[in-house]
């Protein structure tokens, strides 16, 4: 079993939590499952669960399976900032890069609870990020490595998968179909990735889905 979470702000990624924070439980009676990969707790959008661990290894055990965030940031994002998101920042973990970072017409999310403190002198914009690399809190650290801090983060695919038209809090059970498509990704994924640095053919190839998908939801808004 695979299910895609929409998971709101200020939730954790686990089912437990001895400070009496918001935790997964909140959203999922069912017993026996655990997120294939994480979602920090300010962060919101798709999250895998799944209650077979050979199926969270394939997913999470450096599959480089691309991950498309739709990011509110501070700012006006130039061509120039959005150019130096996918040929290299400099984070204190090491370099990193986008596998694409583009311009967003500001979209319908749900109201987010509480929501962003604005400063009425700074504008806001909305970029799509699509990284393969699953570093702590890294979206946010490569916009703030370029002048533009991240205030809102919505993760709306990773690979195949999209949020489509989840509602916060709202969860889904993935057909076979579907998941075998995502395993399919994360083979090719991995295949590339031993072969050294993923050509740029190859990642369009795992790009492809998720510009498919982001359109879909940009109009379904």
């Amino acid at each position: 079993m695979l299910i895609a979470l929409n998971k709101p702000f200020d939730v954790l990624s686990q089912f437990t939590d001895s400070c009496g924070r918001a935790t997964l439980a909140d959203f999922l009676p069912l017993p026996g499952i655990y997120p294939a990969g994480r979602l920090d707790r300010d962060s919101e959008g798709l999250l895998l669960l799944t209650d077979e661990p050979p199926l969270a290894r394939a997913l999470t055990s450096k599959s480089l399976i691309p991950k498309t965030y739709w990011v509110q940031v501070e700012g006006t994002p130039s061509d120039a900032s959005l150019g130096k998101l996918t040929t290299e920042v400099l984070l204190n973990d090491g370099p990193a890069r986008a596998l694409s970072a583009r311009r967003l017409e500001e979209p319908g999310f749900w109201p987010r609870h509480p929501p962003i403190r604005f400063r009425a002198a700074i504008p806001t914009a909305w970029i799509e990020m699509i990284i393969d690399e699953g570093r702590n809190r890294q979206v946010r650290r490569m916009t703030a490595a370029v002048g533009l801090p991240t205030l809102r983060l919505v993760r709306t695919a990773i690979g195949s998968v999209q949020l489509d038209g989840l509602a916060s809090g709202q969860w889904r059970a993935l057909g076979n179909e579907e998941i075998l498509k995502l395993l399919s990704l994360a083979k090719h994924a991995r295949a590339a990735n031993s072969r050294g640095h993923p050509t740029r053919s190859s990642r369009d190839a795992r790009m492809a889905p998720h510009r498919i998908g982001s359109r879909r939801l940009q109009r379904s808004r």
